[in-house]
């Protein structure tokens, strides 16, 4: 009878492990379902409805195509706030439909002189041969490092303005570094003088395109002078330097002193640079001129540490040694003393020609060149050396062959073509016993520049005479006009012809373009420099809506330069309204007057005052200012 409880107690257990095992399986469900439906609700509620919800037990199975990845880890986290992140399982995919974002196109030029690298990222696509081979003729002999990769993406919209404008800076500078991007270009160069920064940094303002920036910085070291050089004449003409040299302001005020006393009158300027032999240089030139001048006449020559004292001939010996042996004493100790004195040459007997050579050199830049050469190579020569020296073809020859020549013709006859090619036209006479070279010039330094090549090709005891004239009309720098200039230019050109809108608007008459273009032939001629283009209403109308038709007036106006290449960057617009009359307003003839647009400089003054105008954020309309 026992069989019947264990039957029993088997069939109980049974029924529970039966009742248990359903009754889990129930729960799961009801956990399943309710964590999907949750998770559905809470991806619904964040606009992921293309996310879709599974589970597997107590694990919630995400799937769908996410736009982005941003998107996915949006949809995980929102999930991640109903359930456990645990039990999330991420089978989304991505299908970003975007294009892959274009790389940064930019390319560094390195210059140093004596090679050329390129290194950057280009697109395939652009001309990269035309621009390479361009970089090529630049380079000349100099070797290209060419590190520039390309990337099959397309080509920016300024890219070629860029490398035309980069290219230009290449070729002005030969010791640079051009970094090009895809809408600007920076600039970083040394400059061989003064006068070439300032002429290359307005070229490349001036030139650079609309579309793109520029930013450029041009160091100017103080030029390297070798040999260091000082040469003062005093003839019957007066007193001249044909060369003079300085390295401190104080030693040109110290030796300019010292030829004023020795008769020199005008202006005269000494270039500064480095090269000095030594500190006491002033006082070698100072005490060299005082000595010529106690001489009376002659020339006195200072090459590096070499001084040179020429007397003419007909100078007393006794007074040249007196003076030559007292300045070589007083002379600092680097400096050696070398005294000449002349002795009148002697007139041939018989009746052979005294030989001369004649250069001449146009204003067109036609040279030509008339005198005895020793032999048909030494004329080949001549000839070679005329062409390297004035890059031209337009050279006349005309010479001829000539016995017993005075010695070393040739290397004089070379060394004043060399002088003279330092001058825009002029004269250069080549005779037994001097030089002599007269021109004109655009360029201050020039005279000091022949005198320079002179003494290096034939000494410091070589006699020759220079007649160098500067012309500020031959100077590209000095016909440019300065800030005050441009202004002041402009300023009587408007009053003339006034700029004038249509009524109520922003807009230029008609009659105003051709005033706008006579504005921008003076604008290329400015030098760079910061100017307002400023804009004034009369009284009539809301102050708040003056202020911005005046403001729009005025950007108008740069508009329409910039759109006729005006190429100055620090040129801006700005409105004033009626803060700043001219005239009465109670008048037609005053409100008339007081509706224009002023140009001004802007000074450090100016750009530091307060703002006059009143400030507002209102917008005016045509309609609600009476403004004409």
């Amino acid at each position: 009878m026992r069989i019947i409880p264990v039957i029993l107690s088997a069939i109980a257990f049974v029924s529970a492990g039966v009742g248990a095992y359903f009754a889990a399986g129930f729960t799961v469900s009801w956990i399943e379902d309710n964590s999907a439906t949750a998770v559905e609700n809470r991806l619904a509620l964040e606009g992921f409805d293309w996310a879709s919800v599974q589970t597997d037990g107590l694990k919630v199975v995400l799937e769908g195509e996410a736009a982005s990845e941003a998107l996915r880890f949006k949809a995980l986290a929102a999930a991640g706030q109903i359930v456990e992140a645990a039990r999330v399982i991420d089978n989304f995919t991505i299908t970003d439909s975007r294009p892959p974002a274009a790389p940064k196109f930019s390319v560094e030029i390195l210059r140093n002189g004596e090679s050329i690298s390129l290194i950057g990222l280009v697109p395939a696509s652009a001309d990269n041969d035309s621009f390479k081979d361009r970089v090529a003729r630049i380079a000349g002999n100099s070797p290209v490092a060419d590190f520039l990769e390309t990337a099959d993406y397309p080509v920016p919209d300024a890219w070629s303005s860029v490398m035309s404008y980069g290219l230009l800076a290449l070729e002005r500078l030969e010791h640079s570094k051009i970094s090009l991007g895809e809408t600007q270009v920076e600039i970083e160069a040394i400059g061989e003088s003064e006068a070439q920064k300032s002429k290359i940094l307005e070229e490349l303002t001036r030139r650079t395109p609309a579309n793109i920036t520029s930013q450029i910085d041009i160091s100017a070291p103080r030029p390297v002078i070798t040999p260091f050089t000082l040469r003062f004449r005093i003839t019957a003409d007066g007193a001249f330097f044909d060369a003079c040299s300085v390295d401190s302001p104080q030693a040109a005020a110290q030796i300019l002193a010292a030829a004023k006393a020795a008769g020199l009158t005008g202006e005269a300027t000494c270039r500064e640079g480095l090269g000095v032999p030594s500190p006491l240089w002033s006082k070698a030139g100072t005490q060299s001129i005082a000595a010529l001048a106690q001489l009376g006449g002659g020339s006195v020559t200072l090459s590096d540490a070499d001084v040179t004292l020429t007397a003419p001939a007909g100078t007393d010996p006794s007074l040249f040694d007196k003076i030559t042996s007292r300045l070589d004493g007083d002379l600092p100790d680097v400096f050696a003393l070398t005294p000449i004195l002349l002795i009148a040459p002697e007139t041939p007997e018989d009746n052979t020609a005294i030989p001369e050579m004649v250069a001449t050199l146009s204003p067109e830049g036609q040279v030509q060149i008339r005198g005895p050469v020793i032999n048909p190579r030494a004329q080949r020569t001549l000839q070679t050396f005329a062409y390297a020296m004035f890059g031209s073809d337009d050279i006349y020859l005309s010479t001829k062959l000539q016995e017993n020549l005075p010695e070393g013709w040739m290397v004089r006859s070379l060394a004043s073509l060399a002088g003279l090619s330092q001058l825009n036209s002029g004269l250069a006479t080549v005779s037994p016993n001097t030089i002599n070279i007269t021109g004109l010039t655009g360029r201050r330094a020039a005279k000091t520049d022949v005198a320079q090549i002179l003494i290096d090709r034939l000494g410091d005891g070589a006699e020759f005479e220079l007649d160098v004239t500067y012309l500020e009309e031959l100077d590209p720098l000095a016909r440019m006009l300065d800030g005050q200039e441009c202004v002041d230019e402009i300023t009587d050109l408007a009053q003339r012809n006034k700029i004038q809108f249509e009524p109520g608007s922003a807009t230029l008459d008609a009659s105003s373009r051709d005033t706008v273009q006579a504005i921008a032939e003076v604008f290329e001629r400015c030098l760079e420099a910061p100017i307002e283009i400023g804009g004034h209403t009369d009284s009539q109308g809301r102050e708040e809506m003056n202020l911005n038709l005046s403001k729009a007036r005025a950007e108008a106006v740069l508009t329409a330069l910039r759109g006729v290449r005006v190429k100055l960057k620090s040129l801006t617009a700005e409105g004033y309204g009626e803060t700043q009359p001219i005239a009465d307003n109670s008048t037609e003839e005053g409100r008339e007057a007081n509706r224009r647009i002023e140009f001004r400089l802007l000074t450090p003054a100016t750009l530091e005052a307060p703002e006059t105008q009143p400030q507002t954020s209102d917008t005016a309309t045509p309609e609600e200012t009476s403004n004409e």
